[in-house]
């Protein structure tokens, strides 16, 4: 379907599809070793829908996730990738999700926690990636254990190695290299949640737009091209979300 001269406009108000990229998360983004160049998932979404605009695409690269969601909902970008979260939700139409990721906690192999269930318990420290969509649930969710916040998503192991704290909770797979990088770390098993990866867009750009945005992304799963983008980038523990509805 051709969009519409009204909606087009809509999304590129200064004239290009701004798009904003979260390197954050590697599962969505990383840069390019040899070139220094965006690359991902996300950023490939990015490219489809700015050639489904007939527009010219210009990416807005964050390190984390909290400034990419600040940049949409302030409309200093069109378009972007987020976890679904209620609280995001107050400036951002969402689209149902694309990609399901595994939210994991990490201890050190003598920690005597060896469950999900026994995380929350006073006088223990989790670390999370300051505004990331783990922040947002673990500060609604976690009643006894106190939160401590590491700039990024990718400096969490870090930031729980430094602060000598308990649990680091995070992407399973960035959690997983970090305990290969690091050793003597430990993955709890199975997960404390599922991130929703969707596309957003400013909820000041009309239900139009949204619907338009959402369309886009059941196609996109229901031709292969999250798959094959998955796939492409090399991408493990992230699997394409189901059709929406």
């Amino acid at each position: 379907m051709t969009p519409s001269a009204d909606i087009v406009a809509s999304f590129t108000p200064t004239g290009a599809l701004r798009a904003s990229i979260n390197l954050g998360n590697p599962i969505l983004a990383g840069t390019d070793p040899a070139t220094g160049a965006p690359r991902g998932v996300s950023v490939d979404l990015a490219r489809a829908f700015a050639e489904r605009l007939g527009a010219r695409l210009e990416l807005v690269i964050f390190d984390n996730a909290a400034k990419s969601v600040q940049a949409v909902t302030d409309e200093q970008a069109d378009i972007g990738f987020f976890a679904i979260d209620p609280l995001r939700g107050q400036g951002i139409s969402f689209t149902a999700a694309y990609v399901l990721i595994e939210g994991c906690y990490l201890v050190r192999d003598d920690s005597p926690i060896t469950a999900n269930e026994q995380v929350d318990a006073a006088g223990r420290t989790v670390v999370v990636g300051k505004g990331s969509a783990y922040d947002l649930f673990l500060t609604r969710e976690l009643k006894a254990a106190t939160i401590a916040r590491s700039p990024t998503s990718p400096t969490v192991v870090d930031t729980f190695v430094e602060l000598k704290a308990d649990v680091a909770a995070g992407v399973k797979q960035q959690l997983e290299a970090d305990a290969v990088r690091l050793g003597g770390l430990r993955l709890l098993p199975g997960r404390f949640m599922v991130i929703q990866q969707a596309m957003g867009t400013p909820k000041r750009r009309g239900e139009a737009a949204a619907r338009l945005l959402g369309d886009f992304v059941e196609e996109m799963k229901a031709s292969g091209f999250v798959a094959a983008a998955l796939a492409r980038h090399g991408v493990q523990g992230a699997t394409v979300a189901p059709a929406r509805g």
